[in-house]
């Protein structure tokens, strides 16, 4: 926890490495000093069928999903980073955006297994 959602336009790929946007997701939330880098998840998938204004415009978008408990200046300051690293790399992407999403700490529940040695 918490758990970064990137969702982009499959033409991101040819111009830019997802694993690179990946990294820098997780360099914003740890450079926030909102969360841990070991707590930090990433994913990431792709579209192939979307809709926008231009039929040649790209798009990425992360939610940001952590247990509720964050001030509202600190998940400012997470989404401000977080756009200001992905804009700096992603200079031809039309739209890029972010959603942090506050989680219900009473309803959330996770399965971890033991680590193997």
């Amino acid at each position: 926890m918490p758990h970064f959602v990137i969702e982009y336009s499959n033409d991101l790929e040819e111009q830019y490495k997802i694993e690179q946007v990946m990294l820098l997701a997780r360099e914003a939330g740890v450079k926030s000093g909102v969360m841990l880098a070991d707590d930090i998840k990433v994913r990431a998938r792709g579209y192939d069928h979307y809709s926008l204004l231009e039929a040649d415009d790209s798009f990425v978008h992360v939610t940001v999903f952590m247990l509720a408990g964050r001030t509202d200046a600190q998940k400012l300051k997470l989404s401000e980073l977080l756009r200001e690293k992905l804009q700096d790399y992603l200079v031809r992407i039309t739209s890029i955006s972010i959603d942090i999403r506050d989680m219900d700490p009473h309803a959330y529940k996770k399965r971890l297994l033991p680590q193997k040695n």
